[in-house]
């Protein structure tokens, strides 16, 4: 049994090495090489939500609504980075409308407004939060990674600090219906150390101010355990215990970024809103 957790510990420690140093890099090095990141992630995001819809019984428009998603990811980031005007935001609702037009034609379907949802529910959970973090991005009205990197690097803290408090200390459970490994111990560990980072953060990039850096770090932790569990209560009600194997270690790629799918709208706010 140690050997097989060890095991697993590895996988996690080797998959989450070589994922963040591809990360930042991307993220760091232009524009572009964190459009291809993001855009990469998006799509197998995407392709991971309908898969998993389509296993439980929903005939979901995959192809549709992974182009619309996309539309909305690629979309934003060209009019935040000032390439396109805003107004090519409206051919997205053209694009939208073919998912209920196309359902016309499927005529074995005995609920095809419920199909209808599951394909708007994967552009609104994963796309639109993907498309809002081009606005923090561009924060400013050019790109800067600092903001994306701070956000990642305080999830990342969040959760490292979560697993490792939760394995060794956790006994309280958090929200055990839903979720029976999470504890409260694990949600301080992820609390101090994301904390931590925060102050780190606010010496070493200057885009934002210190208290904006931690109320970051509370947005993150925050959100980040609601979308944990989010996407536990999502698995729960499929059956299944990954989302899928793409990540070695940590399942799929719903397992790997649903701390941002909840975060990123709570994050673009209060940017838009505290920060000019």
């Amino acid at each position: 049994m140690s050997r097989i957790v060890f095991s697993n510990l590895s996988k996690r420690i080797v998959t989450s090495l070589l994922g963040a140093a591809a990360m930042v890099t991307c993220i760091a090095w232009s524009q572009w090489t964190y459009l291809v990141l993001f855009s990469g992630i998006c799509f197998f995001s995407l392709r991971e939500f309908y898969l998993l819809s389509v296993r439980d019984g929903y005939l979901v428009q995959r192809v549709i609504g992974m182009a619309s998603g996309l539309a909305v990811f690629l979309l934003s980031f060209f009019v935040s980075a000032k390439i396109i005007d805003h107004r090519y935001y409206y051919l997205l609702f053209p694009l939208a409308s073919l998912i209920f037009l196309l359902k016309l034609y499927a005529k074995t379907e005995a609920k095809p407004f419920t199909n209808i949802a599951y394909t708007y529910l994967g552009i609104i959970y994963i796309a639109v939060p993907f498309a809002l973090l081009n606005i923090a991005a561009f924060e400013g009205g050019y790109y800067n990674p600092q903001v994306i990197l701070g956000c990642l690097f305080i999830l990342w803290a969040a959760d490292i600090g979560a697993y490792f408090a939760g394995s060794i200390f956790g006994k309280n459970k958090l929200f055990e219906r839903i979720s029976p490994k999470k504890s409260w111990e694990g949600v301080i560990g992820g609390v101090l150390l994301s904390a931590s980072v925060g102050v780190v953060l606010s010496c070493r990039f200057d885009t934002l101010e210190a208290w904006k850096w931690m109320s970051i770090v509370v947005i993150m932790v925050v959100c980040g355990v609601y979308g944990d569990l989010v996407e536990s209560l999502m698995k729960r009600s499929m059956e299944i215990k990954d989302s899928g194997n793409a990540l070695p270690g940590h399942g799929g790629f719903l397992d790997r970024f649903d701390g941002l799918f909840i975060s990123a709208p709570f994050i673009v706010a209060f940017l838009e809103i505290f920060h000019k």
